[in-house]
């Protein structure tokens, strides 16, 4: 696996990888690695040429009062991970490299993508994915790329991004891989000790009672149950029931696709 640190030779590899006639899949992410980014990854080794996955801790989309700088890093780790994973290149830039200290072009997007969801209780998160995944895949330029359809709102803003830019790139969607209990892989995941992991599995439960019964209410009933975990939101849209929630510091998203 080669690990790239700046944009131009990133760009410069890409350009022949095209050259060649080979097909480029994409994983971005912010590190901190787990199975389902893994999933990806096979997910991007199956259908392309070449991989190549990202690790880049996007300040963009963290407000003031949110966890940058304690957001989980382990890049040695990362690295053992996407060499077994046979990941032919590592793009991993400084912050400096990606956004060079002057106002950077800003996203403003459309009502009907944040007037629900996360993005109330997180102003500027989605347009702060929208800005580096531009930037991403403009350096890149993959043939695919991946993202969990646990980040359900922001493969939304992905697909709409893609489509006003006229990128050509084919967005895949994969299943969210979830642990034993049901508790949807997460980085935030390694906050959690033991009884709040166990806790945070009502998440899953609510959302399955929730679909099952048609009711919102059971769901956010179920969620009342346990007192360790306090809810954000409970909804449905589009024929997908989501949810977030905070046990202590650690927030937690989820969701399932209503048959």
């Amino acid at each position: 696996m080669q690990v790239l640190k700046t944009i131009r030779i990133t760009q410069q590899m890409m350009s022949l990888i095209r050259l060649q006639g080979q097909t480029i899949g994409f994983v971005p992410t912010m590190g901190s690695l787990h199975a389902g980014h893994m999933s990806l990854i096979e997910a991007a080794r199956e259908e392309c040429d070449v991989v190549v996955v990202s690790i880049f801790v996007n300040p963009t989309q963290f407000s003031k009062d949110e966890d940058l700088e304690n957001y989980p890093r382990d890049i040695e780790q990362d690295k053992l991970l996407l060499e077994r994973a046979s990941v032919d290149y590592l793009f991993y830039p400084e912050v400096s490299e990606m956004y060079d200290g002057a106002d950077a072009t800003a996203f403003k997007l459309p009502e009907d993508l944040i007037s629900w969801g996360c993005a109330p209780f997180r102003p500027g998160h989605f347009e702060g994915v929208a800005q580096v995944c531009a930037k991403l895949f403009n350096i890149i330029t993959p043939n695919k790329v991946y993202f969990g359809q646990k980040d359900y709102q922001q493969t939304l803003v992905i697909d709409r991004l893609i489509k006003d830019l006229n990128f050509d790139i084919d967005l895949r969607v994969m299943p969210t891989v979830r642990e034993r209990g049901g508790l949807a892989m997460s980085s935030r995941n390694k906050y959690l000790g033991k009884e709040d992991r166990k806790s945070a599995e009502v998440l899953y439960q609510a959302l399955l009672a929730a679909v099952k019964t048609g009711s919102l209410e059971e769901g956010r009933h179920i969620v009342s149950l346990e007192p360790k975990v306090q809810l954000e939101y409970f909804e449905i849209h589009d024929g997908v029931a989501l949810l977030a929630a905070r046990i202590g510091d650690v927030r937690l998203i989820d969701n399932v696709v209503i048959e």
